[in-house]
């Protein structure tokens, strides 16, 4: 009688959400927390697709693929030229576009066409730098979508932007295709022939040449979904997405080639513009499964990430005083007993709050002037100036006054008498409550004695006491 009524399913559906979200994964059998861990990130990434931002940064991606792909062949081309592989870089887009079909192989021949009429002598200096300057704003828009998936809020600076693309464009091309020369000549050498004579060699021989192709372009995402985010990302997070949009890009080319070109509907509607059409959104779909491939590397190094929370998660003013007040403590204890310096992800995982809401606080706290990050990799953080000098209220002022400017600031804001007075009395207050009271008495207080900093750069982070 009870099943049909809204009240059963609610209770239903909360049983669900429970058995979702309520269990600590920690506390149960292997199989089932590798189990709901799996349904987590399969929501948390529906639940990602659904809000729209990765569709929409894959559609930008589109355009500037578009601009891009001609001057990064182009400089592929002109590299691979002089070990006298150049002639492989049409193979190699001709599996890119297989799923277009003979339309694949018209664009193919198109852009080729086009990377070959690039020569540098008719460029000069000045076309040779924007050629340049257009392959580096593929290779920043790239990161910009690969740090949000990562929720990475600071790119990388100028001089690493630079050479960690030039790089990746000059030594990529001579990596890829040596690594396709040393499989075909393996592949084709006598031995090989030998043993593929000998079963049951003979047919795993043949599997793993059938293999090669799909392992190229897990090895290819892994190193994307390693090298393209701002931060550290785990080997094997990195593999778990990179497997997951391999499968996806294979399933979804062998759906494109058999429901999108082989159709004549779009021929019919765009005319001579249909393979165009047809390309933009296989590069769409491309980009779209690397970033969700990206999406479910993160949560798998993430897995704190992954709430029942519909909505994003925001910090109350008093939340951010104390993250401050304790990523302060934390960064200063360790300066004082000359312990290992803390990152943004050892105080995210410490605290328990997201790694953008962390770096947050840390970049308040620099622009306070009280933190400095150093130039390491990843960056860790130490104290700007001695602690001894340093008042708590310095922290507690940094926190308030973050992201003032002059047209929105205090002076900003119209002056009413009665309330001015009540920010001065309540300013006055904190002033004389915490009068000389220093971050270097913060950290060697009685209730600090005794409780030995924690690690920023283990794996394994010990929980706090909540209170």
């Amino acid at each position: 009688m009870l099943k049909n009524t809204p009240f059963a399913d609610s209770t239903l559906a909360l049983r669900i959400n429970n058995t979702i979200w309520g269990d600590d994964l920690a506390q149960l059998p292997y199989w089932r927390a590798w189990s709901i861990r799996l349904v987590r990130i399969f929501i948390t990434v529906v639940r990602g697709l659904g809000d729209g931002q990765l569709s929409l940064r894959a559609m930008s991606l589109v355009y500037t693929t578009l601009l891009s792909l001609v001057p990064l062949l182009a400089i592929s081309f002109s590299v691979l030229k002089g070990f006298g592989v150049h002639n492989q870089i049409e193979p190699l887009l001709l599996n890119v576009l297989e799923p277009l079909g003979a339309k694949g192989v018209e664009i193919s021949e198109k852009v080729i066409a086009f990377v070959e009429n690039v020569k540098a002598g008719v460029l000069g200096s000045l076309g040779l730098g924007l050629l340049i300057y257009t392959v580096i704003s593929l290779m920043q828009k790239i990161e910009r979508a690969f740090n949000y998936t990562w929720h990475v809020t600071l790119p990388r600076t100028f001089a690493q932007r630079f050479s960690d693309y030039i790089s990746v464009i000059v030594i990529g091309p001579v990596l890829v295709f040596s690594s396709l020369g040393i499989t075909a000549t393996a592949m084709s050498s006598t031995i090989v022939g030998h043993l593929s004579s000998i079963e049951p060699l003979g047919s795993l021989i043949n599997l793993g040449a059938k293999l090669v192709p799909y392992l190229l372009i897990v090895i290819a995402f892994t190193f994307i979904n390693s090298f393209m985010p701002n931060t550290k990302v785990r080997l094997r997070s990195a593999l778990v997405g990179a497997v997951v949009a391999g499968v996806l890009w294979e399933v979804t080319g062998w759906g494109f080639a058999t429901l999108v070109v082989s159709s004549t509907k779009y021929t019919a509607i765009y005319s001579a513009f249909a393979s165009l059409i047809i390309f933009m959104i296989w590069v769409y779909l491309s980009w779209l499964i690397l970033l969700v491939g990206a999406t479910i590397a993160f949560y798998h190094q993430n897995p704190q990430y992954m709430t029942g929370r519909w909505e994003d998660l925001r910090l109350s003013n008093r939340v951010r005083e104390k993250l401050a007040l304790l990523a302060t403590y934390l960064i200063n204890r360790s300066y004082y007993t000359d312990a290992d310096t803390w990152t943004v992800e050892g105080l995210a995982q410490y605290m328990g709050v997201p790694g953008e809401h962390t770096e947050s606080i840390l970049q308040t706290l620099e622009q306070g002037g009280l933190l400095v990050r150093t130039g390491e990799d990843p960056p860790s953080f130490i104290p700007s100036r001695p602690p001894e000098t340093t008042r708590v209220k310095d922290v507690l002022d940094a926190v308030r006054s973050a992201d003032e400017k002059e047209h929105i600031g205090l002076d900003g804001v119209p002056h009413e008498p009665a309330v001015d007075q009540v920010l001065v009395r309540l300013d006055k207050a904190a002033s004389e409550a915490l009068e000389g009271y220093t971050i270097k008495e913060l950290v060697t207080s009685p209730e600090a004695v005794g409780k030995g900093p924690l690690l920023a750069k283990s794996e394994h982070y010990p929980k706090p006491e909540r209170g």
